[in-house]
């Protein structure tokens, strides 16, 4: 099951994205993020990394493993709006 929701802090807002699958070892915590290093060689991540950079966004993985992976995604204020839907 996977589960998107937002926390705020004074400095930035957090969207977060957990699952419960197996998680990411922590050696390998870092390593998702590098070019050619996925299952399949593949630059997924590494890309997601890049272009969240271009607008000062970070995006580190900080789940437990065998618990789950927990994506969060760091949006520093002043980047973002937020629109009260009515």
């Amino acid at each position: 099951m996977n589960q998107f929701y937002l926390k705020a802090s004074e400095s930035e807002l957090s969207l977060i994205l957990d699952d419960n699958g197996i998680g990411v070892e922590s050696d390998r915590k870092e390593k998702i993020f590098e070019r050619r290093t996925g299952l399949v060689g593949g630059i997924g991540l590494f890309l997601v990394r890049e272009i969240l950079s271009i607008t000062d966004m970070k995006i580190c993985e900080n789940g437990e493993p065998g618990k789950g992976a927990r994506f969060l995604i760091s949006i520093p204020r002043g980047v973002f709006r937020i629109k009260k839907i009515s």
